[in-house]
């Protein structure tokens, strides 16, 4: 099957970007460097395409009682405006999917949806629509989106954009009539710095896209630094730190899970987990030296493998080598010494804290 490409596809290949398949698209993974691009995000301002994002309205009587209901953070009475993050579960408490919810206006909401997942979550949150009174429009192939991010985000999108956003707070959304379109914009992004995201209609993206490129003030980044980024703050990727396999308690996300909210699916399997504890979980690892860990290397604790390497890189803000892992439950505690396997040989680690790097969000 031929990969899909996003309304950004030829201004990718204009840029000279090298592409990949990504969540079944055709996506720009690097432009001039991933070192360049993610150190760009860091210091400055950079672009990301992230149309391929899914995303899905339910609006209607009952729709914050469904949201709630297939999702694990508590939506209840949250005022307009306010995004939340979380997961959808399967009734043992394996991960759908990770993704945003954005309350637009009462019983209005807006799920945004990992690219990769998308069929499977639309048939999943389909398959629990009995019972509730409300429209559900699946949109993914209206929208395009940028990601504006970086500490010059906040002028870059004023300025060059010309959208009002200072205003917003992190993890907050507004809708801005421009140009006979209705733009949403949300003070959001996964790369751990400050920034935006940039719903519309894909026409309206492109335009986006060049006055960003032209006005110099914003470099193009690619899926390669996007995933430097967002390992760097502990931020996890579907796939690799969540899975059908691994449940948000697992990966250390039972912050997003609010288990006294009423019946949610898969509640009962994480209320489990919470009490009577789970057989692996996610870290973080360091590595003495400079050899890089990579997905699905062994983790090993005296010589036996305890797990495997779920992201790996040389943090390019930090220049430690350093990794998440799931691994089993003895050997998740900080300061405890650990072995990756990288082909033959292998290199000692010490477990630490998932967040390798500081985040900076506008508070």
């Amino acid at each position: 099957m031929e990969n899909k490409r996003t309304c950004l596809y030829d201004k990718h290949v204009a840029l000279g970007a090298l592409i990949s398949p990504f969540g079944g698209f055709d996506m720009p993974i690097q432009y001039s460097s991933i070192v360049d691009e993610h150190n760009a995000v860091r210091q400055a301002c950079g672009v990301f395409d992230v149309s391929h994002m899914g995303e899905v309205r339910i609006k209607g009587t009952d729709a914050e009682r469904y949201v709630n209901h297939i999702f694990t953070n508590d939506i209840t009475g949250a005022p307009i405006g306010k995004i939340f993050y979380g997961m959808m579960c399967y009734p043992d408490g394996g991960t759908v999917d990770d993704l945003l919810v954005y309350k637009m206006a009462e019983n209005d909401f807006f799920l945004v949806i990992n690219a990769a997942n998308i069929d499977k979550d639309v048939e999943w949150m389909k398959s629990h629509l009995e019972g509730y009174d409300l429209e559900f429009d699946h949109q993914s192939d209206y929208y395009g989106q940028i990601a504006v991010q970086g500490p010059e985000a906040e002028t870059v999108v004023e300025e060059v954009l010309q959208l009002a956003c200072k205003e917003l707070v992190f993890y907050t959304v507004k809708t801005i009539e421009d140009k006979g379109e209705c733009v949403i914009v949300s003070r959001t992004g996964y790369t751990g710095e400050d920034g935006f995201e940039i719903y519309a209609s894909h026409d309206y993206i492109r335009q986006c896209w060049d006055r960003l490129i032209e006005s110099g003030r914003c470099k193009p980044c690619g899926l390669g630094c996007r995933d430097t980024l967002r390992f760097e703050v502990g931020l996890p990727l579907y796939g690799d730190e969540l899975s059908a396999d691994i449940s948000p308690v697992m990966a250390g996300l039972s912050m997003f899970c609010k288990l006294d909210k009423p019946e949610f699916i898969g509640r009962e399997a994480l209320v489990k987990q919470k009490t009577e504890g789970v057989a692996r979980r996610i870290i973080g690892i360091e590595l003495e030296g400079r050899a890089v860990p990579r997905h699905g290397y062994p983790v090993l604790a005296e010589g036996r493998q305890v797990g495997e390497v779920t992201t790996g890189y040389n943090s390019i803000s930090t220049g430690k080598s350093v990794c998440m892992a799931l691994v089993e439950t003895p050997f998740a505690k900080l300061g405890t010494p650990l072995e990756i396997q990288i082909r033959k040989k292998t290199f000692p680690g010490v477990v630490v804290k998932k967040r390798f790097y500081d985040k900076h969000y506008k508070k």
